[in-house]
């Protein structure tokens, strides 16, 4: 291997060091099994529309690895840890999970018909906002790194993390638009659970991350 590309390695090897990527990729299963298990309950003995249902049910299917990320984030914390972009991840989506729960609710209220087209941002908010607020708080972290704006936009730009994340937030409303266009109603909480498993994608940058954390491993090595 050429000393430059050696050097170029180490530098995108130093970046996601003990980030611990593969850690946070196991908490999103746990989510999806509880809302799809929690749907079919509720389906089962009738409150197919219930709205506090459907509220629990998308906040199990679409942010219930929030909550173990988290923990994840904070146990980091208390065992004094150096700061890493998983940990910051994990707080970003933790510190995300609350903004759906007001998008729901305030539509709601606002007599928006929640299983109609117009409603689809309502799953992609319970599925993604966790996930906007992990870029946003990855952006955070680099630009206390680097100490300034230019450098850390660079950074963020060249990380598979923050870049697989992006993709993600910004195709995933497409998706659920056309599901809904094409006739897909979630009028029934299994229904609410399977559309917010499907647009809950947030499994995808820690998986990215690990594959990521492992290739520069191998690469260093070889």
């Amino acid at each position: 291997m050429a000393e430059g590309e050696k050097e170029s390695l180490e530098e995108s090897e130093e970046e996601l060091e003990g980030e611990e990527f593969g850690e946070l990729i196991k908490y999103t299963a746990g989510g999806f099994v509880g809302g799809l298990i929690l749907g079919g309950m509720l389906d089962y003995f009738g409150f197919h529309k219930s709205g506090i249902g459907q509220w629990v049910v998308r906040t199990l299917s679409g942010e219930g690895e929030s909550i173990f990320e988290g923990i994840f984030s904070l146990r980091k914390r208390i065992s004094g840890a150096a700061g890493s972009m998983a940990e910051a991840y994990g707080w970003g989506k933790l510190l995300g999970m609350i903004f759906p729960w007001v998008i729901d609710w305030g539509s709601r209220l606002l007599g928006v018909d929640v299983y109609g087209i117009e409603a689809f941002y309502i799953p992609y908010f319970y599925a993604l906002s966790d996930q906007i607020g992990a870029n946003v708080s990855g952006f955070l972290f680099l630009r206390r790194r680097e100490g300034a704006l230019i450098p850390a936009l660079s950074r963020y730009l060249r990380h598979p993390v923050m870049i697989a994340g992006l993709s993600i937030i910004l195709l995933v409303p497409a998706g659920l638009l056309i599901a809904r266009v094409f006739g897909f109603v979630p009028d029934t909480q299994t229904y609410t659970a399977i559309e917010t498993i499907a647009a809950n994608l947030c499994w995808v940058p820690p998986l990215v991350g690990w594959l990521a954390e492992r290739g520069r491993s191998k690469s260093l090595k070889d």
